[in-house]
């Protein structure tokens, strides 16, 4: 079977396409699916994807929206809802009340927390040790809810409650 694209080659990648309940297939060579391939990037890439997740949900006015823009590289929030991408760091500033939300939806969290060994000894795992601090367990509550992490929100109010019981006995 030779290429449909330039009829040169021997078909090796056989597509289908879907679209509109119509099924059409596509009988490719090597070069020809790359080239496609790259095609297919460029319009599904991952900059479309995050344009149209940070337009999903937007609870600003089209108007407020339009007033957004960075100082510091002048990208407008439309613009980023196009391309999908920031223009610089204070980008990150400018927008944060847009981008938390997004951030959540695309990760689960809207706070980076890394990755750590499960084996790691409690004693050397940050993530794992406990917070004796009354203050910084305040502090933590209230990003948790801020960030709408609710159950670990409630875990951090219980914690506070018990020490703030210690306190008092």
């Amino acid at each position: 079977m030779v290429c449909d694209i330039c009829g040169k080659g021997a078909a090796t990648v056989h597509l289908t396409e879907i679209i509109d309940n119509q099924m059409a297939e596509l009988h490719l060579c090597e070069g020809c699916a790359r080239a496609k391939s790259m095609e297919m990037e460029q319009q599904f890439g991952l900059a479309d994807l995050l344009a149209g997740l940070s337009n999903f949900g937007d609870q600003v006015e089209a108007g407020g929206l339009a007033k957004l823009k960075c100082p510091s590289c002048g990208l407008t929030y439309e613009d980023f809802q196009k391309i999908g991408r920031l223009g610089c760091s204070e980008c990150y500033r400018s927008f944060v009340l847009h981008l938390k939300p997004l951030l959540k939806k695309i990760h689960g969290s809207n706070q980076h927390l890394g990755k750590l060994p499960d084996k790691l000894p409690q004693a050397q795992n940050p993530a794992k040790i406990k917070s004796s601090s009354l203050k910084e367990l305040k502090d933590k509550l209230q990003l948790a809810v801020q960030s709408e992490e609710f159950e670990e929100a409630a875990k951090l109010r219980d914690k506070i409650r018990e020490l703030e019981k210690k306190g008092d006995s």
